[in-house]
């Protein structure tokens, strides 16, 4: 498996009239490598996975990994809040060729520290394949511990966490517990700086969808330790990263690329829904600021 480190796009799922728009997403996907990203994440939560259904997420997938064509590593979206269904989407990114799996925490029935870890070893139990843990808290409600996460750096098959709950305590807890080789990335962009400087080694980013480029950047300075040029770049992309989430993800990340021309339609899923003005205006304003419109 190539490495997981550096920048790592958790993609939009282009749509037009309610369908993938497959050419959209080839498209995104060469973008993104030619900018120089370090991999990408089809199917995450950027990518409308609760939306999808099945056969859609195994195409995105599917899409994803034949167009990369082992470039930069493809880290697929396969979390579920049923340990079953977790272990179905996990079997089939493996058939579609994808190098590891992000796996949810699961959301809505707030299990237990117990039923985290049973549920992540019953993944890895079943399907041979790196798994990346994802701990978001915002919106599984339930936060995994670095406890558990030790534990589960423990068992072979778990490569590593996505940790999204903003705490760079809870980061320098995780990165404390476990082994050396446990690959902590940042799930915030406004953190993703701050998490490498802390022994992360990169991060799952929503703002490199329209800036690849940059975030690639920001994260080779910080993982080489040139914490000038990785700052300068940070308060670049700053702004940017909060217009990400101006309004519910990922409408406004599409939105920017449609105002880029990168994707036909902003187009996005029930229950999400377009931008209002006001954060239309607060978009462009920041894409304008960093020259992108």
């Amino acid at each position: 498996m190539q490495q997981i480190k550096g920048a790592i796009t958790a993609l939009v799922t282009p749509m037009r009239d309610g369908r993938i728009d497959e050419q959209g997403l080839v498209d995104l996907i060469e973008f993104q490598i030619n900018a120089g990203i370090h991999g990408l994440v089809p199917c995450g939560t950027t990518g409308e996975s609760a939306t999808l259904d099945f056969d859609e997420h195994k195409r995105v997938i599917e899409l994803t990994v034949q167009t990369v064509a082992g470039r930069v590593p493809v880290i697929a979206g396969t979390g579920a809040n049923s340990t079953l269904e977790a272990i179905e989407l996990t079997e089939s990114a493996k058939a579609s060729g994808a190098d590891a799996v992000l796996s949810v925490v699961p959301y809505y029935n707030k299990p237990s520290q117990e039923g985290l870890y049973e549920h992540f070893k019953a993944i890895v139990e079943a399907v041979d394949i790196p798994v990346v843990l994802y701990n978001v808290p915002g919106r599984t409600v339930t936060n995994m511990l670095p406890a558990t996460v030790a534990r589960l750096a423990a068992l072979p098959g778990v490569v590593g966490i996505k940790e999204a709950s903003g705490s760079l305590q809870q980061v320098s807890e995780v990165i404390q517990l476990c082994p050396s080789d446990f690959v902590v990335l940042s799930g915030d962009d406004f953190t993703a700086m701050p998490t490498v400087l802390i022994g992360g080694r990169g991060v799952i980013s929503v703002v490199s969808n329209l800036m690849p480029g940059a975030m690639a950047q920001m994260m080779e300075a910080a993982l080489q330790g040139n914490l000038a040029r990785a700052n300068t770049l940070h308060y670049r992309l700053f702004s940017l990263m909060g217009a990400m989430f101006c309004y519910p993800s990922p409408a406004p990340a599409k939105k920017g690329l449609e105002l880029m021309g990168r994707i036909a339609s902003a187009e996005v899923r029930l229950p999400m829904t377009q931008m209002d003005e006001a954060s239309l205006t607060r978009l462009r304003k920041d894409m304008q600021g960093v020259g992108l419109i």
